[in-house]
């Protein structure tokens, strides 16, 4: 079956809520991002006051309730259907948090380990690897599409992009569909 240009940006949610569904519970709940937030905190190794930590728990408390104020349903658990909803419309209403840009600096942040401004192949392979737990043969194939202008790096603007990608963009060979679409 192919899927319809209008249909990707939810498979690619539907990926993430596969994978952030630490239970397989079927239903996402604030544990859940708890144990994101926490995956960061140990992959590297952050004191839980260091301003990163503190960047990332916060991030994924206020996305959470944005996705349950999207959801627009009264419990504290979403479905996969209503998990796609709430972020389709997340992304979209930046009046309270704008998913794509304070998620996409927190994260970078931990990534770039010697703070210069990049992400090198090896902070991506680390990211990748102890934060995603993914040895997946192919996974170093995203940091080359993420590296848009060929330097050997990952920009802070080539990875904003790349989230954007995720969030907003229906072709699936785009370099943020290729990499977040794995989460």
């Amino acid at each position: 079956m192919t899927t319809t240009a209008q249909d990707v940006v939810s498979v690619k949610l539907e990926r993430s809520f596969d994978a952030l569904d630490a239970n397989q519970d079927g239903y996402l709940d604030w544990s859940d991002y708890q144990r994101l937030g926490d995956r960061y905190i140990h992959a590297y190794q952050l004191d839980k006051n260091d301003r990163r930590a503190r960047a990332i728990q916060t991030f994924c408390q206020i996305y959470w309730l944005e996705l349950l104020r999207h959801a627009g349903i009264d419990g504290d658990r979403l479905t996969k259907e209503q998990f796609v909803t709430a972020n389709r419309l997340a992304v979209i209403d930046t009046s309270r948090l704008n998913v794509t840009e304070g998620g996409g600096h927190a994260i970078f942040d931990v990534i770039d380990v010697d703070q210069d401004n990049e992400i090198s192949r090896a902070e991506f392979e680390r990211f990748l690897r102890e934060v995603w737990r993914s040895e997946a043969p192919d996974a170093m194939e995203a940091f080359t599409k993420l590296d848009t202008d060929g330097d050997g790096v990952i920009s802070r603007q080539e990875f904003i992009r790349a989230i954007r990608e995720y969030y907003f963009s229906n072709d699936p060979d785009a370099p943020g569909s290729m990499f977040f679409g794995r989460l």
